[in-house]
């Protein structure tokens, strides 16, 4: 992916490419702003506020107009951005120039039918934000029913008040348009296809909401494709057809007996934006690249030489990755540097101090938490080198460093230097 440097002078225009309403701003404060944050929906909505009367496209503006509107740095307005993109709220174009130009086209969020239908946005709200107030949103947008046995229908069709008149329909109208998460194909489904009985599949098995769905799944449970089988045959009737609903419990079920509790980042790597470009074959390179590939619970994994990290190296990863925000390649580099410098102990309120440090630093890629480790190490290290030096200073015998008097000793003092020499001959 291109690496782009965002400047205040870059020009940028938003297109509307859906009917945005009014429910949309309670949707994204409600169930969106938990997950990506309030600044990046401050992001949102003012590029909503950029489009014109006609709510098509925006004027041409350039970025510092945002950074003065919202109070944030070009970096935290991409940040923002970024994270509206991978929750599919906003698509970006780039055109290089003297001055470069963007064309940010707004997208409407999910319904929140088709939000907690979503396998992934589902259990991130609910990572997000626990269970009480999960429980509090879903009835906020649960549907109330009425008994209406007794009544009649009476509602009348349009045929039956309106007298229909022949009229083109006008083209490129347009519509609701909500982009959605955008996962890659984690599953390969012609493993699937191929694993699973003949005559149990047809070309109804895999339409591509199921695939779709079973992408997700696999994303956000950490399943590889023989597991994602398992699940299928589970989850499929004898004519073929995979119950969406039955999938999603057994994928759910399946993990909480194995791990006790929802999913969390700690299974995922380093996001693409953030990864150095590949083809550096020097051993820092490489390493950096273990680091950006590499889930913070496989690298654990890995120092603990294979053995499963303990419950508590589990919750500090949780910790580092939901409450604070790191990276995971950063994260990685964290847990290397603490156990090289603690004795290969992960103890979380050392580790802690550090990723607050490194948090506050807006460190967000492996090479810059290794070099901001690495200068760090070279501060501590002058620091212990002082005290030592001190330390050795104040051990001194008195004479040390000192100008001895020339005065010649008395016979008393001569006679009791003489018995003291004579024990050390």
């Amino acid at each position: 992916m291109k690496m782009v440097t965002l400047l205040p002078a870059d020009r940028y225009l938003v297109i509307n490419k859906t009917i945005l309403s009014d429910q949309d701003r309670i949707t994204l404060i409600n169930l969106y702003e938990p997950i990506i944050g309030s600044t990046a929906v401050g992001l949102y909505f003012a590029l909503w506020n950029d489009l014109d009367v006609t709510s098509i496209a925006s004027i041409d503006h350039n970025h510092h107009h945002l950074m003065t509107l919202l109070k944030l740095s070009l970096s935290d307005i991409k940040k923002s951005r970024e994270a509206l993109e991978g929750m599919g709220l906003l698509r970006t174009y780039f055109k290089e120039g003297d001055i470069n130009e963007y064309v940010y086209e707004l997208y409407s969020p999910l319904s929140p039918a088709e939000f907690f239908d979503n396998a992934i946005y589902n259990v991130v709200l609910y990572n997000n934000v626990g269970k009480t107030e999960y429980d509090n949103l879903v009835k906020k947008y649960q549907r109330f029913d009425i008994d209406l046995s007794g009544y009649d229908d009476i509602t009348k069709k349009l045929n039956d008040v309106y007298e229909s008149t022949d009229i083109s329909s006008p083209d490129n109208i347009r519509s609701r348009d909500a982009l959605g998460i955008n996962t890659d194909n984690i599953i390969d489904f012609d493993f699937i296809f191929s694993s699973l009985p003949k005559g149990l599949v047809n070309e109804r098995t895999f339409s591509l909401e199921v695939r779709k769905l079973i992408n997700q799944l696999a994303y956000i449970y950490d399943f590889d494709n023989i597991k994602m089988c398992e699940l299928i045959r589970d989850s499929i009737s004898t004519r073929g057809i995979i119950d969406r609903s039955d999938l999603r419990k057994n994928a759910r079920t399946t993990y909480l007996s194995k791990n006790g509790n929802l999913p969390t980042l700690i299974y995922r790597t380093q996001p693409e934006y953030l990864k150095s470009p590949s083809g550096d074959n020097s051993k820092t390179g490489k390493l950096i690249a273990l680091f950006e590939n590499t889930s913070p619970y496989d690298f654990l994994k890995a120092k603990n030489k294979g053995a499963k990290p303990t419950a508590s190296d589990l919750k500090l990863l949780e910790t580092l990755l939901i409450d604070m925000d790191l990276k995971p390649a950063v994260v990685n580099v964290l847990i290397d540097y603490v156990l090289r410098k603690n004795n290969n102990r992960l103890t979380r309120g050392f580790t802690e101090t550090i990723a607050g440090q490194w948090k506050r630093e807006n460190i967000e890629t492996a090479a810059d938490a290794m070099a901001f480790a690495k200068e760090e190490h070279k501060k501590m290290t002058k620091i212990v080198e002082k005290k030592t030096i001190k330390e050795k200073e104040e051990k001194k015998p008195e004479w040390f460093d000192k100008k001895l008097e020339k005065n010649e000793v008395n016979e008393e003092e001569a006679k009791k230097l003489n018995e003291m020499m004579e024990k050390y001959r």
